[in-house]
């Protein structure tokens, strides 16, 4: 399930939006583009007002087909960049966005259509480069402290997978191993990490994330049985939240994705349903003696 547009498509769409953006923003009350992020402007990127919260204007720019958040200090000489989140944890950024989002259409559009089954990949490694380890380390530290479940025996390998219970790619990812018996036979474990981007998916999400019986739940409900999670607007969203709101701070923008440490050190990513579960298997485990 592809999550978030606001790629090459996005950056074209503004460009082409922009002198009507610019007719508008007087008698919107838009303020300019402020001199802290001028030497960005100058560079092609371009930029969308997302409010004031807390007292700093909030900006998302988009350079080069990449998109980044910034909040401008009260004395407007300073910025910080990234996502903003109240003291109860829910993630300002994203509620900005999603009204960015409505405002002007599908110019940030975050959730799109469903991924198609041949957009599905290999693994493929971050740490090609002595370069590349310490965000990649960074990455997985993030994803490691995220809130997640337990599928499997916690003496298995782990994979991290992000999965909405909505994504009919993540159930085919799920029943694969389930299929193969890989946590019965404890050569896997599955630390689900719960998100919720389809119609009544967070709160199915947060409710499984706080069940004590998340892995026979959960497959209940593949087996068909909605009643195992259900839709209730009474619970609480605020770490599910979280963990969508870290895949938005990474650029994942896929579900089911997975993310693991291979036997030699290596993090590494699957994007879409895992073509081959077995080279996965055997990427986390040394060979055995013969």
């Amino acid at each position: 399930m592809r999550l978030f547009k606001i790629l090459s498509l996005l950056t074209l769409t503004l460009v082409l939006a922009a002198p009507a953006y610019a007719q508008s923003k007087k008698t919107q009350g838009i303020p300019d583009v402020p001199d802290a992020l001028q030497s960005l402007a100058d560079r092609g990127a371009q930029f969308r007002y997302l409010g004031n919260e807390h007292g700093m204007d909030g900006w998302i720019a988009i350079y080069q087909g990449q998109e980044q958040y910034y909040y401008i200090t009260q004395d407007k000489k300073a910025f910080v960049t990234g996502l903003m989140f109240a003291d109860d944890g829910r993630p300002i950024t994203i509620d900005q966005v999603k009204t960015l989002q409505a405002a002007g259409g599908d110019v940030l559009d975050l959730l799109a259509e469903d991924k198609t089954p041949e957009e599905t990949s290999t693994p493929t490694s971050v740490v090609e480069s002595a370069a590349m380890k310490t965000p990649a380390e960074r990455m997985f530290g993030d994803v490691e402290a995220s809130n997640w479940i337990r599928l499997g025996s916690e003496d298995a390998p782990a994979i991290y997978s992000f999965v909405d219970p909505n994504c009919p790619h993540c159930h085919d990812f799920l029943n694969d191993i389930r299929q193969k018996d890989y946590l019965a036979k404890n050569v896997l474990q599955v630390r689900i990490i719960p998100v919720g981007f389809q119609t009544g998916s967070l709160a199915q999400a947060s409710f499984l994330l706080a069940s004590p019986d998340a892995q026979e739940r959960y497959f209940k409900y593949l087996d068909g049985d909605k009643d195992q999670l259900p839709a209730k607007s009474d619970i609480s969203t605020q770490a599910v939240q979280k963990n969508m709101a870290l895949m938005q701070a990474w650029k994942f923008n896929v579900t089911p994705l997975t993310v693991y440490r291979s036997k030699s050190g290596e993090i590494k990513i699957v994007r879409g349903r895992a073509k081959d579960l077995n080279a996965i298997i055997s990427d986390l485990q040394a060979p055995k003696a013969p």
